[in-house]
């Protein structure tokens, strides 16, 4: 890939659309990951102004200590660049205790995990409103069209996206021609909604680049069947028992989370239901 060429390639993207949109900027928030801290490094290149947000809740402290290291480099680099931390913190707690949820069960932890994604999002599209600016997104294209790896109206929730046509490799290799901390660069990839230290990986089952090679295969083949009908398919193809696994992980994540990666559904009235009696 022509990491140069692709990089001037989305600065001008995201120039053409803030003018079009007659928007001043951009808003990005920063958690210490290769997405986001690839997103708001274009975003800032564009030379307009770019606010980075850091939004902690419960966050690890090496989350947070990459976060900051990221932004300080890029108000380093960049004039037009600004920062603010906004705890989230309390807002969540108090929002636990309003919902009187005291069980805590597999389907609270990833809805409280949730519900850390959709403050930020409020967060965002607030200074984003106050600064005539857009939310950029930092979801990249396993992530947002592969498995749905994100939470819906949370993180997922964008005016636009620098790099959603990006694979995580390719982001990986902006961030290195981007010059992107070399903590970030190592840490492994997380989405710190937990409050504890599970990666990506941990949570899917399967690595970027795994799940990279599966989403390539399946489109390679044309399939759009059912998980029964893929693992027969995979049954008989020259596979190794890994690989079957991660195609079918990706699969089961894809048909799953097709919520997430389609407008909502609407009930259409039939033309004879809306005529006057």
């Amino acid at each position: 890939m022509n990491t140069k060429g692709v990089i001037e390639h989305i600065v001008s993207w995201l120039n053409e659309y803030a003018e079009k949109s007659r928007s001043q900027g951009f808003v990005v928030g920063v958690s210490g990951g290769i997405d986001s801290a690839v997103t708001s490094a274009l975003c800032c290149l564009t030379g307009r102004p770019t606010l980075l947000i850091e939004m902690p809740i419960h966050q690890a402290k090496s989350q947070v200590d990459r976060a900051q290291e990221h932004i300080r480099m890029m108000r380093e680099k960049h004039s037009k660049v600004s920062d603010l931390v906004v705890n989230l913190t309390p807002v969540y707690t108090s929002m636990v205790e309003a919902l009187m949820e005291n069980e805590t069960n597999a389907l609270v932890e990833i809805a409280r995990a949730n519900m850390r994604a959709r403050l930020r999002m409020c967060t965002l599209y607030y200074h984003a409103a106050t600064n005539n600016s857009l939310v950029a997104g930092t979801g990249n294209k396993v992530e947002d069209f592969g498995i749905g790896f994100y939470t819906k109206w949370g993180d997922g929730a964008a005016d636009l996206n620098p790099i959603a046509d990006l694979n995580k490799t390719e982001v990986y290799a902006l961030g290195r021609e981007l010059g992107i901390v070399e903590s970030i660069i190592n840490a492994a990839p997380t989405d710190g909604l937990f409050g504890d230290n599970r990666s990506d990986e941990d949570q899917i089952g399967a690595s970027y680049p795994e799940l990279e090679w599966a989403m390539e295969m399946i489109a390679k083949i044309g399939f759009n069947g059912t998980l029964t009908e893929l693992k027969n398919r995979m049954d008989s193809a020259v596979l190794s028992d890994r690989q079957k696994l991660v195609a079918e992980i990706f699969y089961d994540r894809h048909l799953k989370n097709q919520h997430k990666m389609k407008p909502i559904p609407v009930c259409e009235i039939p033309l004879l239901l809306r005529n006057k009696e």
